[in-house]
């Protein structure tokens, strides 16, 4: 038996619960691993509140939150490849088995081993953000010198895009709140504080002949306000928001396989792609990690360390 944290029906935070369970049992293509680990997302507490379909697995509640994880192999499934037990990997838990938990299971196809030097910390936030940013980055295909907007720059992926974006030389406007500015300017960022100015205008005065590219973490309204400072609207690529086609832009289209997660580990390996990452909690106060990101405070990339 471990601990584990996760929610016992669908709802807000009310819902959320530890528990204990038996470490879950790799099927087919799945690795059981010991959780080192756990990065959080936007994308846990939306599975909690019943907004995703699809990534359960199938499993009765209690489910396990989180989908991301480094940690140990423990043990192989059948027709699992490239994986061996005692490797040290990370990916993602699309099993349903959630990742906030001693032990989980993961998709073998959607897990890679860690390069030598590459900490699991780090390891640990580039399912999500790391490889959100080389694919978005991949979809826009803009040379050197050219510019582009991060709208919502100072969340884990919002920077993870930055980071990369300044790594291939191009210049980089990012749109967020006061509280993010620092993190963001610490990397290269240009800033505009969506609080105290008008997006619009600051981004017209820098950008006087429109963006070459514009990468959207927000949605929503924001997507639709910043969208029109886009040279060509196909370059407008939308990472949370499906309408994104409505206004002439693209969805991002993800890679989630171990390609791309090898790729994202190498480009954190060479100082391209490292996280900033601003708040590591303990198991034991992961209630305070998720909610952090949930209220939409997290500067930053935030994870939680359960072994």
């Amino acid at each position: 038996m471990g601990q584990a944290w996760g929610f016992g029906r669908y709802g807000g935070p009310e819902v959320q619960e530890f528990f204990d369970r038996p470490d879950p049992v790799p099927g087919r293509g799945e690795v059981l691993i010991r959780v080192d680990i756990a990065g959080v997302n936007p994308l846990d507490h939306m599975l909690r509140s019943g907004l995703v379909d699809g990534l359960d697995g199938g499993r009765p509640f209690p489910r396990v939150l989180g989908m991301e994880a480094a940690g140990t192999v423990l043990a192989l499934g059948e027709d699992v490849d490239g994986l061996e037990v005692g490797d040290a990997v990370f990916g993602f838990a699309f099993t349903g088995a959630g990742t906030y938990a001693e032990t989980t299971v993961l998709s073998a196809p959607n897990t890679a081993r860690i390069p030598q030097g590459l900490s699991a910390t780090v390891a640990a936030t580039l399912p999500v953000a790391g490889t959100t940013a080389v694919d978005v980055l991949d979809q826009l295909g803009l040379p050197a010198g050219a510019t582009v907007l991060v709208n919502g720059v100072g969340g884990g992926v919002g920077l993870a895009v930055a980071r990369l974006a300044i790594g291939r030389e191009l210049r980089v406007i990012g749109a967020g709140s006061t509280a993010k500015r620092e993190h963001a300017e610490a990397i290269g960022v240009r800033f505009i504080d969506y609080t105290a100015e008008d997006v619009v205008a600051a981004a017209r005065e820098l950008v006087p002949d429109g963006f070459d590219g514009i990468v959207d973490l927000v949605g929503g309204t924001s997507l639709r306000t910043v969208a029109p400072l886009a040279r060509d609207p196909r370059q407008v690529i939308a990472v949370g928001d499906m309408s994104v086609p409505d206004l002439g832009g693209r969805f991002v289209e993800r890679r989630l396989d171990r390609e791309n997660l090898e790729r994202s580990a190498r480009l954190a390996l060479d100082g391209v792609l490292g996280p900033v990452i601003t708040a590591v909690h303990p198991l034991s106060d992961a209630p305070s990690a998720l909610a952090t990101v949930e209220n939409g405070h997290a500067a930053g990339k935030v994870v939680v360390k359960v072994a």
